[in-house]
């Protein structure tokens, strides 16, 4: 991995339990996330476990990066980048749940996205 790359996936991707690292090598972050998809598979799931690593390994295809960072490490995430959020009522009382809901989804590492033409100017 270049710099570059190195850094971003120490950042954003690496997993790391209570300041004990889990991913040593970006090898065991594919090794990771390949589990954990796999583990939805009804069966041969070591098998889909060995083809998501290759295509994984490979960079042919990346999952996400809320999937990289938070698959296979058990904690309690979101696997999804962003969410579109309800339309907000036009009341101090909508416009609070609104920022209220999308607070949750923020703490959970997902991000939001507002509509806010329901709103008077």
């Amino acid at each position: 991995m270049d710099e570059i790359a190195q850094h971003v996936w120490q950042t954003k991707y690496r997993f790391k339990d209570d300041g004990h690292l889990g991913d040593q090598t970006i090898d065991e972050t594919w090794r990771r996330v390949a589990r954990a998809i796999a583990a939805a598979e009804p069966r041969d799931r070591e098998w889909w476990q060995d083809k998501f690593f290759e295509i994984l390994k490979g960079y042919k295809f990346l999952p996400g990066g809320r999937i990289l960072a938070g698959a296979g490490t058990g904690r309690r995430v979101t696997l999804f980048n962003c969410f579109v959020m309800g339309p907000i009522e036009d009341s101090l009382s909508g416009i609070l749940g609104a920022l209220s809901e999308g607070t949750l989804t923020l703490q959970q590492g997902g991000g939001v996205g507002y509509d806010f033409s329901s709103l008077r100017p």
